[in-house]
């Protein structure tokens, strides 16, 4: 493993990886200032890199304006999942357990970015139960752009 690790959460590396099958490769800076684009750099460039599981404050999160001391105070739009949290916090910790339930991984436990997309390969599954207060119909796209994502990421495509 790499001297450096990535702090991140399971979802924020499962978005990368499913933005990445749908073949979106600009990882831009975003208005917010988190760091979803140069996280997203160092796992495109390296799959050793080393990852961290947090399901707080992550890597991505540290710089953004809405982490205020390690708490995001972000809202989301639930027009679409009208009985989640509108708590961006408490919606991302919510699917951060789910992931890890299906997955077998934790706070705190580390593996290269090539060994979780294995991962996801093996035991990601139906993934309608994870975003189960999302539409179906979004939640089968998310799943496709996952699954070419991880092909793609490990060499399958």
């Amino acid at each position: 493993m790499h001297e450096v690790s990535i702090r991140i959460k399971p979802h924020h590396f499962i978005d990368i990886i499913t933005t990445y099958g749908a073949d979106t490769l600009t990882f831009e800076p975003h208005p917010y200032g988190h760091a979803v684009h140069t996280v997203a750099r160092a796992v495109m460039d390296d799959p050793e890199t080393e990852l961290v599981m947090e399901l707080g404050a992550d890597d991505i999160c540290a710089p953004c304006e809405h982490n205020i001391d390690g708490v995001c105070n972000d809202t989301i739009d639930t027009s679409h999942r009208p009985t989640a949290p509108t708590s961006k916090r408490e919606w991302n910790l919510m699917i951060d357990r789910r992931w890890c339930a299906r997955l077998g991984i934790g706070q705190d436990d580390a593996l290269s970015a090539r060994a979780f997309c294995e991962l996801l390969l093996e035991q990601a599954g139906d993934i309608t139960d994870i975003y189960r207060e999302i539409p179906a119909k979004m939640t089968k796209e998310r799943s496709r752009k996952l699954m070419k994502g991880i092909k793609k990421y490990l060499g399958m495509e």
